[in-house]
């Protein structure tokens, strides 16, 4: 069974949105997220922030590439659950810490925070629903 065969097959909650909706949802998001997160390597390259504030926002990039792998190359429900709390708990901690140097990227990342929540709560459901 291919990857997405298998994630195909899962339960799912019936608020899970289509298939089709993750492709453009992700590519939006992509783009706030290199705008934003450039602007914040510029900064510390800058030495207008410190390493510190960097951080949170390469490890949500770090989480954020290794939960397709996780979730449909590993095929591992409960790994991927894992992934995107830390994603979500590294996401949070780069908006507040960027907030006080550049509050537009803060404000920039809420949509990826909306939809960081929503998918969240769709991954615990579907790691619940398919124990």
């Amino acid at each position: 069974m291919n990857q997405y065969s298998w994630y195909a097959s899962l339960e799912k909650p019936s608020w899970a949105p289509p298939a089709w909706l993750f492709g453009p949802a992700w590519t939006v998001l992509y783009v706030l997220i290199a705008v934003s997160f450039g602007n914040v390597a510029r900064l510390f390259f800058n030495g207008k922030i410190s390493f510190i504030i960097l951080l949170p926002f390469i490890l949500n990039l770090v989480f954020n590439f290794a939960f397709s792998p996780i979730q449909f190359g590993l095929q591992n429900n409960v790994l991927a659950a894992v992934d995107i709390i830390l994603l979500l708990a590294t996401l949070v901690w780069a908006m507040i810490a960027i907030w006080p140097y550049a509050q537009w990227v803060t404000f920039m990342n809420v949509p990826y925070l909306c939809w960081v929540l929503f998918a969240t709560a769709l991954q615990l459901t579907v790691t619940a629903m398919n124990r």
